[in-house]
């Protein structure tokens, strides 16, 4: 009578140890197999990539330490602060040599350079990128008198409070011309500084506060 070979006799024959079904794949419960497919390559470049709130989840603070005097470039989309604690009326020196740069004067020095200063509305103003600058607008004069241009740039203040708008020198006009943006826009996020702190990094260079200032001499010819 021939025996069946058995289990055990096939493992022994083949030199083969049982298998222990605790350490098999197929035994490993079904939701321990999903996590480690679903696990996340840490090389992904979507796990590394900077998010926009990176700032703020390191802690980190933006400071201003550069803050633009002039006109708004034609193809930025600002808005001007709409607080008059963020505006002045004051007199400032332009002097042009590779480019116009404003000067802030003091009051002491204004009736000694009645030719040279200029009454100016300083507005605090912002761009889509969130550059903080000052933008400068000469007033009219003792006689009143306003050009185009300044009574347009006065008049897209006014637009630029409630709304972002766009502003572009129409030479043939002899004005700017303003665009508002038709798009649902972000509103502005206002740096936390006074108007004197803006003033002051704005202006940290060219303040004339004496006749001695290299501005003045060059003016009289001392220099």
């Amino acid at each position: 009578m021939h025996k069946m070979a058995t289990t055990d006799d096939l493992d022994k024959t083949n030199g083969a140890q049982p298998a222990d079904p605790s350490t098999t794949d197929v035994a490993r419960p079904t939701t321990e197999r999903l996590a480690d497919a679903a696990a996340p390559d840490p090389f992904d470049p979507k796990a590394l990539a900077l998010g926009q709130n990176f700032a703020s989840a390191v802690g980190v603070k933006k400071l201003t330490t550069t803050v633009p005097v002039g006109k708004p470039h034609r193809h930025w989309w600002v808005q001007a602060h709409p607080s008059p604690e963020y505006r002045l009326q004051t007199a400032a020196l332009p002097l042009k040599v590779d480019r116009e740069e404003l000067y802030l004067v003091a009051p002491a020095l204004w009736s000694a350079l009645p030719s040279e200063v200029r009454p100016v509305m300083i507005v605090t103003a912002i761009n889509r990128e969130g550059v903080v600058f000052l933008w400068p607008i000469k007033l009219p004069g003792p006689d009143g008198r306003h050009d185009t241009w300044n009574a347009s740039a006065l008049d897209a203040i006014t637009y630029a409070e409630k709304q972002w708008v766009r502003v572009a020198a129409n030479m043939a006009l002899g004005a700017y011309e303003v665009y508002t943006a038709t798009g649902e826009l972000s509103e502005p996020e206002w740096p936390k500084l006074t108007l004197k702190e803006l003033l002051r990094i704005a202006f940290r260079d060219r303040f004339i506060e004496d006749v001695s200032h290299p501005v003045i001499k060059r003016l009289r010819g001392e220099v």
